[in-house]
């Protein structure tokens, strides 16, 4: 039995990580919240790591307001960069693999093919500025690391744009959504069953790695495919245009194949009703 570290249990990804966990009989997992650790306090993390043992770490604990990061700088930088220091550290001095979610936003969106795990990052909002920046320390840390980059990540759980759009559709709303954005919508499910899988089966193929759902779609494609109408969705960061990412990488390390977005999609859709 391989015991589990899932930090930041309250965010979307941890409770789709929870839900997923029955199917894997082989971990144990351990979930904490902000308020059980907190990641930016590095003593408390040390301290942490000193009383109890893992076999490996699962980080979703983030600040993940892109656009309140705008206004925010600090408090961005301080969870998905120092933050994420403190948990790399731990993770190389007890020898913890640690399994670190990223985002395409570490990119500035000016690539027209989907974005391969070496292309150059040059993020252009300060959200994707701290994730990139997380990344780093987890790479110099010296701890096994798989770093997953996924986008548009969505699940019933949480403020994110498919539950955006069903409350403004459910108030009635008229509303609006750019077609001058393109990626993939990601089902945290899938997210978390991958992140799981790698967890258990980890091969050593240390390194950076992309997920998505297959695909790529506009945030109006996103939004009319969830109600078929448009809606009204301002925005203040940059983002970047164009965020499609390639998942080559790591289909041939896991053997796992991608669900395309629009069937995994139907499929949230069909369990929230």
């Amino acid at each position: 039995m391989r015991k589990i570290l899932v930090t930041g249990a309250q965010g979307q990804l941890a409770r789709c990580i929870a839900d997923a966990a029955p199917c894997f009989e082989k971990l144990a997992l351990t979930f904490v919240d902000r308020k059980q650790l907190d990641v930016t306090d590095s003593e408390a993390v040390a301290e942490f790591f000193n009383r109890h043992t893992f076999d490996a770490c699962i980080n979703t604990a983030a600040y993940t307001d892109v656009e309140k990061a705008e206004s925010e700088p600090d408090r961005a930088f301080a969870v998905n960069a120092e933050g994420i220091a403190n948990i790399a550290r731990a993770c190389a001095q007890r020898n913890v693999l640690l399994l670190h979610v990223s985002t395409d936003y570490v990119f500035d969106g000016d690539k027209k093919a989907p974005y391969v795990e070496t292309d150059a990052t040059n993020p252009i909002n300060v959200y994707g500025a701290s994730k990139l920046k997380g990344e780093t320390y987890v790479t110099e840390s010296g701890a096994k690391h798989y770093i997953v980059r996924t986008s548009w990540l969505y699940s019933r759980y949480g403020q994110n744009f498919y539950n955006t759009i069903v409350k403004h559709a459910s108030a009635g709303r008229d509303l609006t959504v750019t077609t001058e954005q393109t990626g993939t919508p990601t089902n945290a499910t899938d997210l978390a069953k991958a992140l799981l899988q790698m967890a258990q089966n980890g091969n050593g193929a240390y390194g950076v790695y992309h997920f998505s759902n297959e695909g790529s779609a506009t945030w109006y494609d996103f939004a009319k495919a969830i109600l078929d109408k448009t809606s009204h969705y301002p925005t203040f960061a940059a983002r970047p245009k164009y965020s499609w990412l390639a998942c080559d990488k790591f289909m041939a390390t896991t053997g796992m194949r991608l669900v395309p977005w629009l069937d995994s999609l139907n499929r949230v859709i069909i369990e929230n009703k």
